[in-house]
């Protein structure tokens, strides 16, 4: 498949230069031919899919995230369930995510454990920085028996840290994601995606909206997305 650059990075909601600087680096399976970009689309999804981003087809469709698919929950009760945290402290990647893991609900000291070694298993391969100051740690694999519903814990921290982010930009917000299935994982990796792709969504963010807030917002969001019928 063959794409201008400009039309890439907009598919892959990454700014150009980041594209430019990935491709002369070798870290995505894309190659130059002036300025067309050559990619086979499978290797360029899963390598999409590895690095917490979404790769857009580019049609009408692109426009909104996947509806809800029957038996898997949206954001809004995900997050109510995960809770919303403020003024996480951390000195560095490493101890943000240890400070955020402390925070998720309903756990055991063992699980907590385990699930801090899967996130820092996770930050190891790549950064789960998606740019514009949010990260969205998980776990590489679900985590079995640890939970059996999907959450999703907010963690906004003290300051904004340098997390190796896809547009370089520190993170100042974390959504920490725990799924029972690779399925339910992309399905609300999609829709959350498309929230902060937002300029709008993430200025909203940026003011530390209190959990009441920041669920409204993420209703009257969802309520639009599926709105569409899509």
């Amino acid at each position: 498949m063959k794409l201008e650059t400009q039309d890439l990075a907009k598919r892959l909601a990454i700014p150009v230069g980041t594209l430019e600087r990935w491709i002369r680096q070798g870290r995505i399976p894309v190659y130059r031919e002036g300025k067309t970009c050559v990619f086979r689309r499978s290797s360029l999804e899963r390598w999409a899919s590895v690095h917490n981003l979404v790769f857009s087809s580019g049609g009408p469709e692109a426009a909104v995230p996947p509806a809800r698919s029957p038996g898997l929950e949206n954001l809004l009760p995900v997050m109510k369930r995960g809770g919303t945290f403020y003024e996480i402290q951390a000195s560095g990647v490493d101890s943000a995510l240890a400070a955020a893991a402390a925070t998720i609900p309903g756990l055991s000291v063992s699980d907590r454990e385990e699930l801090l070694a899967g996130l820092r298993e996770r930050e190891q391969m790549t950064s789960t920085g998606i740019g514009k100051g949010v990260a969205i740690p998980h776990p590489r694999t679900p985590p079995a028996g640890m939970i059996q519903d999907p959450l999703i814990t907010t963690c906004f921290l003290g300051q904004p840290l340098d997390f190796s982010a896809v547009d370089d930009r520190p993170v100042f917000v974390l959504f920490v994601m725990l799924s029972p299935s690779i399925k339910a994982h992309l399905h609300l990796l999609s829709r959350l995606s498309f929230c902060v792709r937002n300029d709008a969504f993430v200025e909203f963010l940026k003011g530390r909206p209190c959990p009441d807030d920041l669920l409204s917002r993420i209703a009257e969001f969802e309520h639009r997305l599926d709105s569409t019928g899509v």
